[in-house]
């Protein structure tokens, strides 16, 4: 006769550990620069989103280097399809548009329809909320992605591609140190939600952003002894100052951030590091 089944259950198996906090800061930095079709890490409003949008900046240099990479690989397959330098630079910035959704640029393009058709800040912030896009807005569309453009064109392929790399991590490790130094214009929108990132966060962004600029510079300066820290150093502190500019004109302009700002600075900084190593193209290969 067979035994009779026990009056118990079984024990549950182990839960799982749970992921390290750093790991989901990243995914969540992934999930904030880009629309690739990732899974869900957990809604805004919840337990994640204490302190985690915030968080969640430090990581965005490595983000911007992987956005920057994608469009590399387009111009280097454009170059060996023999296409024009200009062409091939306008491809590799669609290709950065297409992975981002258009985030950075969308920013910059409401901050300069606010700022140059707002008559007060309720104005200036009414416009930036708006979805239209105006004539200050198309020109500054226009002027950046003509000026990143001309910058690529002039740089030897292999430089191109390093050159999105570092400029797509420079122009995203600045943006914690903004959030931090401005309060929010509006008490509502992404300026507000994410919150203010830690010192330690600001630190980690900056290190990421000089790290990858460091690893992609490395292989295209040419021998010497100051061969990666002079660029190095050049494209670091342009990449700064723009971001320091844009801030700069926000607090005089709306009296704080929003996220538009953050993505005007994008386009700022990533411009600067591009037209900074344009430059510096004799002393690079």
């Amino acid at each position: 006769m067979p035994d009779a089944m026990p009056d118990t259950a079984p024990p549950p198996p182990p839960p799982s550990p749970a992921k390290p906090r750093w790991t989901q800061d990243a995914a969540l930095a992934l999930v904030f620069l880009t629309r690739l079709p990732l899974p869900a890490i957990a809604p805004l409003n919840g337990p994640l989103a204490e302190g985690a949008a915030a968080r969640a900046m430090g990581w965005f240099p490595l983000v911007g280097a992987l956005v920057g990479l994608a469009g590399g690989a387009v111009l280097a397959l454009a170059a060996a399809l023999n296409l024009p330098p200009l062409a091939g630079a306008l491809l590799a910035l669609a290709a950065t548009v297409r992975l981002t959704g258009g985030l950075h640029e969308d920013g910059a393009a409401d901050v300069a329809d606010g700022f140059g058709g707002g008559r007060d800040t309720a104005r200036k912030l009414e416009i930036m909320r708006d979805s239209r896009v105006g004539s200050y807005g198309v020109l500054a569309l226009v002027f950046s992605v003509a000026i990143r453009a001309a910058a690529l064109a002039a740089l030897p392929v292999p430089a191109a591609v390093a050159a999105l790399a570092a400029a797509g991590a420079l122009s995203r490790c600045g943006l914690a140190g903004l959030a931090l130094a401005l309060p929010p214009a509006r008490r509502d929108g992404l300026g507000a939600a994410q919150g203010r990132p830690a010192a330690s966060t600001v630190l980690l962004s900056l290190a990421l952003g000089l790290a990858v600029a460091a690893a992609a510079l490395w292989g295209i300066a040419r021998p010497g002894a100051d061969a990666v820290a002079l660029p190095l150093a050049a494209v670091f502190l342009a990449s700064l100052a723009a971001v320091w500019a844009m801030a700069a004109l926000a607090r005089r302009q709306i009296g704080g951030q929003t996220g538009d700002v953050f993505g005007a600075a994008q386009q700022m900084a990533e411009a600067a590091v591009l037209l900074t190593l344009a430059a510096l193209a004799g002393d690079i290969r």
